[in-house]
């Protein structure tokens, strides 16, 4: 897959997140980058100066939260710690965990996953939509590998296997909230 297939379904994937925020009662927008051939996500600039930052933000009766959308077909197999595990490019991460410093709001990761065979995996991947808090997930890394990723990557396990990742809706839940939107 091509630098902008991969963009395409990436954005896809926010908006199938996006859209079911918005079924769940939050406003959406949308950190999208200004000029897609500069291959940049969206950018926060602070007295600091550019972070990147996550997709959305959401909002919701007086609260308001940033949400990093991620959309995968499936878990990777942790072969080491017998887990399903999904991650995201370190130097992401590290970003985030300074916009949440910075705006002092809270930071989501919400992975959707289609669901499918991973290399190596003992059998399907499990779907749905799983996140949490960046806060938590600072706490509860499953691993980090160098060799992933531009930067290397950070992975989290699902909470069903000892991790942080809670489901937050079935594959289907989430297509069906996309459906009414």
């Amino acid at each position: 897959m091509n630098f902008q297939e991969s963009l395409a379904d990436g954005r896809a994937g926010e908006s199938i997140i996006a859209k079911w925020l918005i079924g769940r009662g939050f406003s959406v927008l949308p950190a999208y980058e200004k000029i897609i051939n500069e291959g940049k996500g969206p950018q926060l600039y602070a007295a600091s100066g550019g972070i990147i930052a996550p997709d959305l933000v959401a909002i919701r009766s007086r609260s308001v939260l940033w949400v990093e959308a991620k959309h995968k077909t499936a878990f990777s197999w942790h072969r080491i710690t017998n887990r399903w595990v999904t991650g995201i490019d370190l130097r992401h991460y590290y970003e985030y965990q300074i916009v949440q410093r910075e705006t002092e709001l809270p930071v989501w990761l919400l992975f959707l996953h289609r669901g499918g065979h991973a290399k190596d995996s003992p059998s399907v991947s499990p779907s749905g939509l799983f996140g949490n808090d960046l806060a938590v997930l600072m706490a509860h890394e499953n691993h980090r590998h160098a060799n992933w990723g531009k930067s290397g990557m950070v992975y989290w396990a699902r909470k069903e296997d000892g991790g942080a990742l809670i489901r937050i809706a079935t594959l289907k839940e989430v297509l069906q909230a996309t459906d009414k939107i």
